[in-house]
């Protein structure tokens, strides 16, 4: 418990005096330096947390979550609670041709109510025709400025499928329409994947229905290894693959990058706990009569360990509340925040070319905000034990005597 002659005399060492200037300026610095670096720690860890949320959302609004291959067993639909719906699919790569161009690309094949149910024709930037006939075809923003096509154009596609001819095997080629141009919100799927009928697509490939898997969606995708364990259950001879299994190098490279930044960013706490032993061991020395005074009235040598040690421990604490008020405040309009800064400098902080994304994502994790709090007040213990230790050593009759 702490006394009320000890809440007293701490109260008097944090209150600022004409004759402790360096001293008040130490103090100054460890308070800025624990906020700041609380509020980057905070603020980084919110951007990548809110970064990883969007990617996961924009992945799992285009991809299927989860793909069952047929194997040596028989494909099957199933009934979930946690599973919204699944339909039937197929892929194959092939050559468009367009003029001078040529260009590779992915082509998923849809039956035309599957394709309707899909979440990237559901959005806002699906513009063009749902319906998905014979010799129809869906692209991406990107692919069509590639292409320089827009919707009713025509494209021609080569597929690998060979078709005999009287000069021998020729690869197939066919005219589609473009009914619909689409954006996932991710570049490289824009550029790089394009939707057929799936009749077309067996047609146009030389598959057979034998080859169609299963795409699974789920009500909660983000619980992907829960479902692929079920799913590997109910499908013991069939390839289980998900959205994570395709993605796993990039969330890998997120996560290893999450707790590179997390350590680098603590030392900055770090650092700036460091220096309250430098305040509170110039405090002491300042305070040797103080202490020698206090000891001659009957303080006990815990009672002044216990005043030393909560002088570094306000410092510490009040400057970590300060910290994460700035860090969640930060966070929660940082994209304003980012916006004021290119207008006024001109300068690009998020470029969407490189980042994905075309705004800046911020989530707020109550769960990292406490560690990273925990963290700073467990440094800022740390450091106030040894000059609070001091201070209590100090000998009261040789104090008063050279003071």
């Amino acid at each position: 418990m702490i006394s009320q002659l000890e809440r007293e005399v701490t109260f008097r060492f944090l209150r600022t005096r004409k004759n402790d200037g360096f001293l008040n300026i130490i103090a100054i610095f460890s308070f800025i330096g624990i906020s700041l670096g609380v509020a980057v720690l905070i603020i980084v860890m919110s951007v990548m947390n809110g970064f990883r949320s969007e990617l996961i959302s924009k992945i799992v609004g285009f991809n299927a979550h989860a793909v069952v291959q047929p194997g040596n067993g028989t494909l099957k639909n199933i009934q979930n609670s946690d599973l919204e719906h699944n339909i039937v699919s197929n892929d194959g790569e092939a050559v468009i041709l367009n003029k001078n161009m040529t260009k590779g690309v992915f082509l998923k094949g849809y039956l035309g109510k599957d394709f309707r149910d899909l979440q990237i024709v559901k959005n806002k930037e699906f513009f063009g025709s749902h319906n998905l006939n014979d010799n129809n075809i869906s692209i991406g923003k990107e692919l069509s400025f590639n292409l320089n096509v827009d919707i009713g154009d025509s494209i021609t596609i080569m597929s690998p499928a060979g078709i005999q001819t009287l000069v021998g095997t020729l690869p197939k080629q066919e005219n589609f329409k473009v009914v619909s141009i689409f954006d996932s919100g991710l570049t490289d799927y824009n550029e790089n994947i394009a939707y057929i009928n799936l009749r077309t697509l067996e047609s146009f490939f030389n598959k057979k229905k034998e080859d169609r898997f299963i795409e699974f969606y789920f009500k909660d995708p983000k619980n992907i290894e829960i479902h692929k364990k079920n799913l590997k259950a109910q499908f013991p001879d069939q390839l289980v693959y998900t959205w994570s299994d395709l993605n796993k190098s990039l969330f890998s490279a997120l996560k290893v990058e999450r707790n590179v930044m997390f350590v680098i960013l603590s030392l900055i706490i770090i650092v700036a706990a460091f220096n309250i032993i430098s305040g509170l061991t110039i405090l002491v020395k300042n305070k040797t009569r103080d202490i020698g005074i206090l000891k001659s009235i009957g303080v006990t040598s815990k009672s002044i360990k216990k005043i030393f040690f909560l002088v570094g421990f306000f410092i510490g604490t009040l400057a970590t509340i300060f910290g994460v008020v700035v860090g969640i405040l930060f966070s929660i309009y940082i994209e304003s925040i980012r916006q004021l800064i290119t207008n006024i400098f001109g300068i690009s902080l998020f470029p969407e070319d490189i980042y994905i994304l075309n705004s800046m994502p911020s989530e707020i994790n109550i769960n990292s905000i406490i560690i990273i709090s925990l963290c700073s007040i467990i440094a800022t213990i740390l450091v106030s034990i040894y000059p609070a230790s001091k201070a209590s050593s100090l000998d009261t009759v040789k104090t008063l005597k050279y003071e």
